[in-house]
């Protein structure tokens, strides 16, 4: 399978579960690949306070509000270390723009 990177995508939003938990602030800092299906996919870094990050951990079910009005559904695909770290690795499952709208 292969991949086209298609660019970064930073910003600021806000953390929530789909059944309305707010989890707080948050920075992500994202990678965007377009697969050979057509598919857009990114994976990157969330940032936010240890204490919400430690909340939100595990859960299948989390929306980061964006900014700039966007809605991404994110997961976190690794695990956690340290409960103090104030990082977290994730995958966008939804939400992205289409790969000609990404800036290289």
């Amino acid at each position: 399978m292969s991949m086209h990177y298609l660019g970064a995508m930073r910003g600021t939003g806000r953390l929530a579960g789909s059944d309305g938990q707010a989890f707080g602030p948050a920075d992500y800092d994202v990678d965007g690949y377009l697969m050979n299906t057509g598919r857009v996919v990114a994976s990157g870094e969330l940032r936010m306070p240890a204490e919400a990050l430690t909340l939100a951990f595990g859960r299948n079910d989390l929306r980061l509000f964006t900014e700039d009005l966007g809605v991404l559904t994110v997961r976190f695909s690794g695990k956690r270390q340290n409960p103090n770290e104030e990082a977290a690795h994730i995958d966008v499952t939804e939400g992205l723009p289409p790969a000609k709208k990404w800036r290289h």
